[in-house]
């Protein structure tokens, strides 16, 4: 025998302890470097890493994606591929300067201004550093293996410069432009916001919606009914619009005062469904009130007639607010339209009722339903109403400045912010006290809030820089080519390209990519591609520029000359869309400009990675879009996208609703190998809910793993069994080792293919299966084997086999659970090897799927033995039988009755510990059935024939029917097709028996005890409590004891006949009944009955 031997296992593991030692394991062998340099120069797998803000410590929903992309980088690197390992930090963008705000105590962009630009840039450089490496750690921390001294910074020069590349090529094909419109605004940020960005910020809030009279003009008392959830874009009304082909009310009430609005709103329940089902709504907020119900409780009202929105067009009107002198500027104001001031138009002139017609996509703008039917249309304050006040050539006036506040010409509103509450409430009482107020509620709505302050956005014309889209088709092509997980993924992608606007570029923000965009006096604007070209226009700056970043306000200092012009200018004062920083990263992180022969090793991706939501509109597009104008190809071959991660409940995690979970909480706690399980375990379409208790049950597979590597070792140990120093013959495998070795081999094939298609979801599920034949049926159905004596041949050969089984298992699981696949290496491989073997499992290759091994009709016949086995535990549990006690006998018919089954007689009856096993040829002889129409899932969907179809269900022969749904999965009636839905199947067992199926089987147990039974089953529960006390005496496994049994005469009598039975299961020498006392003891109940029972050694 060899000296090496395995190591002791601690039976009682600590997850979390062998993490930390395997950590400093890796670090102190450079197991990462050792991996590197294995497979350097191999055939390469690229994988493209989306960068995870480097601005807050590490979430555990970054944790999951994380998980992710190391799962498949450790299954790549273990099947030869050289891989690039480079993680990514997004730095730049109003995330970090909110962050940075908030340290200082700012309130508003101009305590930047005054605290000073260049410092307040080096400091969200700072926070930069600092939250990247916090965010190393705590990745290191999940074992995300990466090469983390290069990793890539979007505010890098290399990604900044890039960029500058990127917009150079978009300049000269003339699709950067500067674009006034009116767009989502965050007066707390003071900047603006895309498409892609504004949907981010959506969240449910009750504001003070309004009802209001417009006043018409030459028809006295007479007013159109204007709805709103905005009261402050009330002082910006320009026009009214109605739905021409809608047909509305004309509606007196008992003052005569008259109102104009659509029939079809008048009695809608409005929101009703999200009240009742308690979906997008609020508490505090009451049920909201119909149309009606207003008009009743303001005294009655009379229905005058009706007219169509066609006819209401031209209706002139007194607007709420004219008395302001904005509404008096000809032209519009602030922006004046001098064609408009020619014309004498102002915002007076333009009250009349409109044709609000459709949206690009062919939608009536004004619709029915919630409102009024007339829309208040303020051209200063919506996109959508700008656009109609384009095409009807009405003026603008635009109210807000950049903090959100009303500007001059809005006389007492003048300063006040427009989002502020108490804005809104002085609105609606200045509007109460002119009249013209008729009825204000809470109401619940989605409205746009600024994704990083939190403060809600207003609509407000600015001057903004924008690409032209109008290329988008080309991104398509490029789309199709990808592989989407999920498939809908394309469908989404192609939708967004679809719809999207043009692509707003620019922020009026600090700190971030510096656009390469300089203005000239006579208009015209110059965008600058490199670093070098920008040396080479520099006529002042270039020198306190040089040796800086090139971000504000070092960039700033640099003006240039116009190549064509020779006008002398600045650059525009915007950062950039920090979407740009993250959609360049597969050019500047793969020396696109430097080395284009690595770039093309490297390019495309092999795979991406990202949570899905918000992505096919933010990176995912940037990254299409970049690459479509950098190289007009793909930047990735395979997309996997991940959902959301929600709290145990399924609610979203909130830290001020106290179910956030920090990463470095959960690690410590529930384990990062656990951790990595739940992760892996989630279908990546579906939302993934995370939490402790759930934590609690997926700990479970770890622990039956190292409880079954824990059993292998204890039992090698006693035998000096050791893998490397002996042999088996494959003629002395029985069955049992066979069907393992089969099953394990066709996980390998299984599994490659799940990690090949990215659905890791699917791997673990079948881990969990074969893990659960591992320990709980091949371990358990051999422990005797092990347990005997004689090192024979049939005890080695179930040694070797459950010692490759084990090999094979954690290194199939090893890119999942890196952590304990790699301490149990260490003993099962390592320790006992009298070669050299790899210091860790992580530098072993993937195993190989063998051919030789399979062992269908063994894998088959077992397979069915369990299906029996657990059938016939569910029986026992229907019939309230525990396993302890003996049954009489078990009846069992098959669907495909293999000649080979029963030899696997005696497993099933020491298993369900039952006395004898008949199988049946005809179901009739174990069960009969009774067939019933399912009355609820015909009436509701054949409500038309359900009284033909349940009258000829009864007509029918119950064996026919079973044998149409066991055949064709359905019975024709009535030229309907009905599945197993439309009926119920009671199963009506024969006496003193309990049955039970499912698709293969159907099984009977015996549910009469004899005396016998009774003793017999007594016995075996003293056996079960007297293992216990073994446990917890610290005895050892091949300890022999004496053993004391103290009861009344049941059970005494039931443990004096079956004394024999209870010694070979105890290792017990002698039995004592009634008489002394061991060192242990432990006292409970058998059947109501009192037991005292203790033990000592020999």
């Amino acid at each position: 025998m060899s000296a090496k031997n395995f190591k002791d296992v601690d039976n009682k593991v600590d997850f979390i302890e062998i993490e930390h030692e395997i950590l400093d394991f890796w670090e102190k062998e450079e197991i990462f470097n050792q991996l590197r340099a294995k497979n350097q120069g191999k055939k390469v797998w690229s994988f493209l890493d989306g960068p995870i803000t480097a601005n807050n410590p590490m979430g555990v929903h970054h944790a999951w994606g994380r998980t992710l992309k190391d799962v498949f980088q450790r299954y790549f690197a273990m099947n030869g591929y050289d891989l690039r390992y480079q993680n990514g930090f997004d730095c730049q963008g109003l995330w970090v300067e909110v962050e940075v705000e908030k340290e200082l105590g700012f309130k508003s962009k101009r305590d930047i201004i005054d605290y000073g630009v260049e410092k307040f840039v080096q400091l969200c450089k700072d926070r930069v550093d600092k939250y990247s490496k916090i965010q190393t750690e705590q990745s290191k921390r999940l074992g995300y293996w990466m090469d983390w001294d290069n990793s890539y910074y979007t505010m890098s020069d290399e990604n900044n410069y890039t960029i500058w590349s990127f917009l150079k090529k978009l300049f000269v094909e003339g699709k950067i432009y500067k674009g006034t419109d009116v767009v989502p605004w965050s007066g707390r940020s003071g900047t603006s916001y895309s498409q892609m960005e504004i949907i981010e910020g959506r969240k449910l809030v009750a504001h003070k919606a309004t009802f209001i009279k417009f006043p018409l003009k030459n028809k006295k008392n007479e007013n159109l009914l204007i709805w709103t959830t905005t009261p402050w874009t009330l002082t910006s009304n320009i026009a009214a619009a109605v739905n021409i082909d809608l047909e509305y009310l004309k509606v007196k009430l008992n003052d005569d005062s008259v109102y104009y609005f659509a029939k079809d709103n008048f009695k809608f329940q409005r929101l009703d469904k999200q009240f009742k089902e308690k979906k997008q709504w609020l508490d505090g907020v009451p049920k909201l009130k119909t149309l009606e119900q207003i008009f009743k409780e303001r005294g009655g009202y009379e229905i005058l007639g009706t007219v169509l929105g066609k006819d209401m067009v031209g209706w002139e009107y007194f607007g709420p607010f004219d008395e302001l002198d904005a509404q008096s500027k000809l032209g519009g104001y602030p922006f004046v339209n001098e064609k408009l001031k020619e014309n004498g138009k102002n915002a007076i002139s333009c009250h009349k009722v409109i044709d609000g017609g459709k949206d690009n996509i062919g939608n009536d703008v004004v619709v029915a339903g919630e409102g009024t039917g007339i829309v208040h249309i303020a051209t200063g304050c919506g996109s959508i109403d700008n656009k109609i006040g384009k095409k009807n050539n009405l003026v603008e006036i635009a109210p807000l400045d950049d903090e959100s506040k009303y500007i001059d010409s809005f006389g007492w509103l003048t300063g006040k912010v427009a989002t502020d509450p108490k804005t809104s409430e002085l609105i609606l009482e200045n509007l109460k006290e002119k009249d013209l107020l008729f009825y204000s509620e809470k109401y619940p709505h989605v409205y746009p809030h600024c994704w990083r302050s939190g403060d809600e956005l207003v609509y407000r014309t600015v001057d903004e820089w924008y690409i032209n889209m109008d290329w988008r088709e080309n991104i398509k092509k490029h789309v199709h080519k990808i592989n989407w997980i999920p498939e809908w993924g394309l469908d989404r992608e192609l939708e967004w390209l679809t719809n999207m606007g043009d692509w707003m570029i620019s922020k009026k923000r600090f700190w971030g990519l510096a656009l390469p965009i300089w203005t000239f006096e006579d208009g015209s604007f110059y965008v600058v591609g490199s670093k070098q070209e920008l040396k080479d226009l520099a006529v002042e700056g270039w020198e306190q520029f040089e040796g800086k970043s090139p971000h504000k306000p070092w960039i700033d200092k640099v003006k240039i000359k116009h190549p064509e012009s020779g006008l002398v200018g600045e650059r525009i004062p915007d950062v950039g869309n920090p979407w740009l920083d993250a959609g360049i990263v597969p050019y500047s992180t793969l020396n696109y400009n430097d080395d284009k022969e690595y770039w093309d090793k490297w390019f495309p991706a092999d795979f991406v990675v990202e949570c899905f939501p918000g992505q096919f509109r933010n990176w995912f597009y940037s990254l299409l879009a970049t690459s479509t104008i950098m190289e007009d190809k793909p930047p990735f071959k395979t997309l996997l996208g991940h959902a959301l991660v929600k709290d145990e409940t399924g609610r979203d995690m909130h830290k001020s609703w106290g179910n956030a979970i920090w990463f470095d909480d959960a690690a410590e706690k529930m384990g990062v190998d656990t951790m990595r399980w739940l992760y892996a375990n989630q279908n990546t379409e579906h939302n993934l809910l995370f939490g402790y208790k759930i934590a609690d049950e997926i700990r479970k597979n770890l622990i039956t793993l190292w409880n079954t590597y824990s059993f292998f070792i204890t039992y090698a140990k006693l035998d000096n069994f050791n893998p490397s120093k002996s042999k088996y013959d494959e003629k002395d495998l029985i069955d049992i080792d066979k069907w393992i070795l089969a099953k394990i081999n066709i996980f390998i094939k299984d599994s490659k293919q799940y990690y090949e298609s990215f659905e890791l979801y699917k791997l673990v599920k079948n881990a969990s299966e074969i893990l659960d034949d591992i320990s709980n049926w091949y371990v358990r159905r051999n422990r005797r084997r092990f347990w005997k004596s004689e090192n024979d041949s049939d005890k080695l050969a179930a040694y070797h086999t459950l010692y490759n089984v084990l090999l094979t298992y954690i290194k199939i699981l090893s890119p999942v659970i890196p952590f304990v696949t790699d301490k149990i290496y260490q003993n099962l491989v390592r320790s006992v090897s009298s070669k050299k073997e790899p210091s860790s499992i992580h530098l072993l290759d993937f195993p190989i799927y063998d051919e030789k091994l399979e062992n269908h009709k063994i894998m088959e016949d077992i397979d069915t033995v369990k299906d029996i086995v657990n059938l016939g535990r569910s029986l026992r549990n229907k019939a309230n039988l525990k396993i302890r006690q003996p049954l009489k006998d078990i009846k069992i018919f098959l669907d495909k009755v293999s000649p080979s089954i029963s030899n696997y007689d005696n497993q099933i009856l020491e298993e369900l510990n039952i006395k004898e096993i008949f199988y049946v040829r005809e179901i009739s002889e174990i069960v009969s059935y009774n067939v019933k129409p399912n009355f609820s899932n015909i009436s509701r969907d054949y409500q038309d024939k359900k009284s033909n179809i349940i009258s000829k269900i009864n007509l029918l022969e119950n064996d026919l029917i079973l044998q149409q749904l066991n055949t064709k999965n359905f019975v024709a009636i009535e030229d309907e097709k009905l599945t197993s839905d439309y009926f119920i199947v009671d199963e009506i067992p024969f006496e003193n028996y309990c049955c039970s199926s499912n698709k293969k089987l159907v099984a009977s147990i015996n549910t009469e005890l004899s005396e016998n039974l009774i003793k017999e089953g007594i016995s075996r529960d003293l056996i079960r409590k007297i293992q216990n006390l073994r446990k917890d005496s610290n005895f050892k496994v091949s300890d022999r004891i004496n053993l004391y049994i103290k009861s009344e005469k049941n059970i005494i009598e039931a443990a004096f006949d079956n004394q024999n039975y209870i010694k070979n299961e105890v290792l017990a020498l002698k039995v004592f009944f009634n008489d002394g006392a061991g060192q242990y003891s432990s006292k409970f109940s058998i059947n109501d009955l009192k037991v005292e029972i203790s033990i000592s050694l020999t």
